[in-house]
């Protein structure tokens, strides 16, 4: 068994108001930790991994590549298909924080390529 200090996790500031700290990853999934201010959002973008969260606090307007929005709250869970696009906007008033977990694991992703939006 293997374990990951919190405070010797590897963090990214995506960019101001995104945050995103990496945490465990094993040979066939990564686990991710995200902070997302209200009025950011995190551009559309798409990846080879299946996509499993989990919503902590606040909420989150993912946007769906046929332009479809869904709504996810604090204590919802999602899944997002291998290389379906999306994008993920915070109109709520609190921080959005929650787990990612990816498969397979996401390692090195371009965090620097990424330029998420704020409308605050």
């Amino acid at each position: 068994m293997r374990t990951v200090s919190h405070d010797k996790v590897s963090q990214h500031q995506v960019s101001d108001g995104f945050q995103v700290m990496e945490l465990a990853t094993g040979n066939r999934s990564s686990v991710l930790h995200f902070r997302i201010k209200p009025g950011v959002t995190v551009p559309h973008h798409c990846h080879e991994h299946e996509q499993l969260g989990y919503l902590l606090t606040g909420e989150l307007t993912f946007i769906l590549e046929d332009g479809e929005e869904v709504l996810v709250e604090a204590d919802d869970s999602y899944a997002i298909e291998s290389n379906d696009g999306h994008a993920a906007v915070n109109c709520g008033e609190t921080v959005a924080t929650g787990i990612d977990i990816f498969s397979p694991p996401r390692t090195k992703p371009d965090w620097e390529s990424w330029q998420p939006s704020t409308d605050k």
